[in-house]
């Protein structure tokens, strides 16, 4: 058992048949009432965030997330078909759950999928993806008296704004948390 007291960012623990992972936590000592810890938390079977509120000295059961390396093979319609890199053994994830994490995988690449006794959770993706730039406005002149962005398309469909001196099939770095252009890869 976790006392709520202890629980830090990237804990993962169980409540109310639920499983979370914490984004954040503050605690609350007054000198008429008990410790109020207040963790804000992200269900990873929905996707949820919530803020979920304790007494200080309350208990939650720890979760042991396994993360397994697997290759992302296709796109089966309704799902997205990954390959265990050992076993060669195949999993197949319902695109409703992977909807934000499809603006970033690539067919053939190499991802984290996050279990929790054998139940697939989903995709765990790293902080910054390279991607390739099939499509951009072209850069107006004399638009550079600010930090200037124009739209541009991704191989994978995702529409961002970049700086107008990236041009089509250059490859750049995007932030995976809010889907920004970080840098040229």
């Amino acid at each position: 058992m976790i006392l709520v007291n202890d629980l830090k960012t990237g804990t993962t623990f169980q409540y109310e048949d639920s499983i979370f992972t914490v984004l954040n936590t503050s605690l609350n000592k007054t000198a008429m009432r008990q410790m109020v810890v207040k963790v804000r938390v992200k269900d990873l079977r929905t996707g949820t965030i919530k803020e979920l509120t304790f007494t200080g000295g309350d208990k939650v059961e720890p979760a042991m997330i396994e993360k397994k390396e697997m290759q992302y093979l296709y796109d089966a319609g309704e799902g997205i078909v990954f390959m265990d890199n050992e076993t060669f053994h195949q999993i197949e994830i319902n695109k409703e759950r992977l909807q934000w994490e499809l603006n970033f995988l690539k067919p053939q690449e190499n991802v984290m999928i996050t279990m929790y006794e054998n139940e697939i959770l989903g995709v765990s993706l790293p902080d910054k993806v390279a991607l390739k730039v099939v499509e951009s406005e072209p850069a107006v002149k004399g638009d550079t008296a600010t930090n200037a962005r124009k739209n541009a398309v991704l191989e994978t469909g995702l529409q961002i704004k970049v700086p107008l001196f990236i041009e089509v099939d250059e490859v750049i770095l995007v932030t995976t948390d809010n889907g920004e252009y970080s840098s040229r890869a």
